[in-house]
């Protein structure tokens, strides 16, 4: 089968496609034949040799992929060959004809559900439900601040933060990505390169601030939104695309009584995959309903990836940037 093989850490160009073996089915897995698979900044880190897992070379990206399963292990059981479905990789895989996983990892798409959509579904829209509901406990009638609001899970986190029902102030580098935060609910805007975070949320919030930050950023965005917040604040990192690791001053979180929370989706879905699965289940009933509206900026055939995470790194794309085999 083809797959794109990692064998050196380094930029995303060093990736080819290549012939790889096809992998062998345990008991308790299912094989998909994979149409599309996601495109996420973690495997720009992976390949790069700076995320949390390193596999062991020759490895292939790709955190989530859409389908339909071909093959079913001797133990599965409530899937059928020919069903259409997503899933999730905590070591990657997804770019590639064919991946194998356990079959808790997976979870049917509705007939609806085209497969980009579904590729560009759970890394996304699980991390900010994750990140919004179970470590940041987000209320209703809270004000939501989502740093990078139109990348691919900033843009989910202002759908699921109005679905919740708070007020969300999208902050982003733009008028035209703050147009597509727009479209998908945020009600204040925030164009950080021409305005202070700081400044414009304590304005919009009569110096109160936001209660609950979403940083997929980090860097001077996270510098700026821990000085624009409520008493008992919530600040969700979630990773640090700006590039730097900022340091969090002890002083500030110390005269709010702010929390400043860790978020490693992949993590939790490998401890819990039965509790990802449930919410992803539960995020496409939302979809269904018409609640969430996936944002896919560009779509890629699988030969490409290296093209495709250079697009995701330019930064230059509002929503999620897809593989198509």
């Amino acid at each position: 089968m083809k797959a794109i093989q990692c064998r050196e850490w380094g930029p995303p160009e060093k990736l080819q496609p290549e012939e790889a073996e096809r992998p062998s089915l345990a008991p308790h897995q299912l094989r998909i034949r994979v149409r599309a698979a996601g495109v996420n900044f973690a495997d720009t880190l992976m390949v790069a040799g700076k995320y949390q897992v390193k596999p062991p070379f020759p490895f292939t990206p790709g955190l989530e992929a859409a389908g339909e399963i071909v093959e079913l292990g001797s133990a599965v059981e409530g899937f059928r060959v020919g069903q259409r479905a997503l899933a999730v990789l905590r070591f990657g895989g997804g770019y590639a004809e064919e991946i194998v996983l356990d079959a808790a990892a997976v979870v049917p798409i509705p007939d609806a559900m085209d497969f980009v959509t579904a590729a560009a579904f759970p890394v996304a829209y699980g991390t900010s439900h994750f990140a919004l509901t179970h470590r940041g406990h987000l209320r209703p009638g809270e004000t939501l601040l989502v740093l990078g609001a139109a990348g691919g899970v900033g843009l989910t986190a202002v759908e699921i933060g109005k679905a919740i029902g708070a007020r969300v102030i999208a902050a982003a580098g733009g008028a035209e990505k703050l147009a597509v935060a727009k479209s998908r609910g945020a009600d204040e805007l925030i164009d950080y390169t021409t305005e202070s975070i700081r400044d414009r949320v304590r304005a919009l919030t009569e110096g109160k601030g936001a209660d609950v930050v979403f940083d997929p950023v980090g860097g001077d965005a996270f510098d700026q939104a821990v000085r624009a917040v409520n008493w008992e604040a919530r600040m969700l990192v979630i990773g640090f695309a700006a590039g730097r690791i900022q340091s969090v001053p002890a002083n500030l979180i110390l005269v709010k009584n702010i929390s400043v929370i860790g978020v490693v989706w992949g993590a939790q879905a490998e401890r819990d995959p039965v509790l990802i699965s449930r919410n992803l289940a539960e995020l496409l009933r939302w979809w269904e309903a018409g609640r969430l509206k996936p944002m896919v900026a560009k779509v890629f055939p699988l030969a490409e990836a290296a093209a495709a995470m250079a697009a995701l790194l330019s930064r230059r794309y509002a929503g999620k940037i897809v593989l198509e085999t």
